[in-house]
């Protein structure tokens, strides 16, 4: 049972698991193409076995293309003094993502025209991309770019453009039923830590607990690269995507803040309800309406596929100002929040695998608890009174018309509890599925 699996889950001792792959994968330069996504994907095969899928440069999936590769080996800037400053071995945030190569000199006027700072958080470095817009940018620290003399500075950056492939990960656990439940990250940023090496990790570590159990669902986990990720996987995808029934977008789980859960296009779905219900206790939790901005839940709920995918995460995008910048590191995160975003994950795939309709076999009269010895199947640290009402609730709005979180929601009775009141009905034959 899922349910005895999860009271075995030490998400404490997870959380470290997870922050010390998070601290493994940090110094690696990732972006929507290139090696950086390959070595990344290749260090989470040794968790769980991955395909791993590469569509080549120049391949059209649904309204775009799939950009030539971008690799990079060195960067760095040289003042007239000749020291080498936004140096790429330093910090991989110092170079904007995609630039393509230069080797020249150039004055300061024209350096400050690719240089990219912060200035209301003069000691950070932004975290800066031009994907499809072919130019070459720095990026550092805004009272380093202040100190700047007149003179001529050095830049070299050693990086490559050209047709290679997009490279995305792909592990499905096969279910009772070709249905499926998506989990799906991304995988482009480089050394940035909830946004998102927190999803990875996370989504890594749920995939692990899960591979090797009996479940109602299929699961299928995507590491994919940001928005062109998405759009690739639903191109080649259509058939597939049509089995999915319940999915979460995995992002920004890793620092203090409260969680958010940004419902999917329809408002109305069982996802969103469940997530409603598992957030309704958690300290300022906030539920946020659909919008067609933010992650990839925008193109999985984009109007031709219209899925029913939400997006869990801790503080939105963009809502805390370390977002996309070097303050975004492993001392911004910790184990302890990554375990508890884990448990949360770890909760919702239990309501999702125990979530269903059933008909009372009995349904004239209260049928007799007793002489079925269902009073006395008290497990564990269930309460036995609320385990006999939880008896109670379920049989008489197993009607068909009510799901477990239904009579949850009605009862007050927590989920877990009515579900193994639920097991022990089925057990004495008072129950059966619809």
């Amino acid at each position: 049972m899922l349910e005895n699996n999860t009271r075995d889950i030490n998400f404490r001792q997870s959380g470290e698991s997870m922050y010390k792959l998070a601290e493994r994968l940090f110094p690696i330069c990732r972006s929507i193409t290139g090696n950086g996504v390959r070595e990344t994907l290749s260090i989470l095969q040794e968790t769980v076995p991955l395909d791993v899928t590469e569509i080549p440069s120049g391949t059209h999936v649904l309204d775009w293309e799939i950009p030539n590769e971008w690799n990079i080996r060195d960067a760095w800037i040289k003042t007239p003094g000749g020291e080498k400053i936004a140096n790429f071995r330093k910090s991989n945030l110092h170079v904007l993502n995609y630039s393509m190569p230069v080797n020249q000199e150039v004055d300061l006027a024209t350096l400050k025209e690719h240089l990219y700072s912060i200035p209301e958080h003069p000691e950070w470095i932004p975290y800066r991309t031009s994907y499809y817009n072919q130019q070459w940018g720095f990026c550092m620290p805004h009272n380093q770019l202040e100190k700047l003399e007149e003179g001529n500075y050095q830049v070299k950056i050693d990086s490559e453009i050209k047709p290679g492939a997009l490279t995305y990960g792909e592990f499905i656990i096969p279910g009772e039923t070709e249905e499926e439940v998506l989990f799906s990250c991304h995988i482009c940023h480089p050394s940035l830590c909830n946004d998102n090496l927190s999803g990875i990790v996370i989504a890594t570590e749920l995939a692990k607990f899960l591979k090797n159990l009996d479940l109602r669902y299929s699961y299928r986990f995507l590491f994919i690269p940001g928005t062109i990720g998405s759009i690739a996987w639903l191109s080649k995808n259509e058939e597939k995507a049509s089995r999915i029934k319940h999915g979460l977008v995995l992002t920004l789980l890793g620092d203090a803040s409260p969680f958010h859960y940004k419902k999917t296009r329809s408002e109305n779905t069982e996802i969103d309800e469940i997530m409603a219900y598992l957030l309704k206790d958690e300290d300022e939790a906030k539920l946020l309406d659909f919008s067609p901005y933010g992650y990839d839940e925008r193109q999985f709920c984009s109007p031709g596929f219209n899925l029913p995918v939400g997006r869990i995460s801790r503080k939105p995008f963009g809502e805390f100002p370390e977002y996309h910048t070097s303050a975004d590191n492993l001392d911004f995160i910790s184990a302890e929040k990554l375990g508890e975003s884990l448990q949360l994950l770890v909760r919702a795939v239990s309501v999702i695998e125990g979530n269903r309709k059933w008909i009372n076999r009995k349904p004239k009269g209260e049928p007799q608890l007793g002489k079925r010895g269902l009073y006395q199947a008290i497990g564990g640290a269930t309460n036995q009174e609320d385990f006999r009402m939880a008896l109670l609730w379920v049989l008489n709005f197993s009607d068909g018309e009510h799901s477990l979180l239904d009579i949850a929601k009605k009862s007050k009775i927590d989920f877990s509890i009515l579900k193994f009141a639920t097991d022990k009905l089925v057990s004495s034959g008072l129950l059966t599925s619809k």
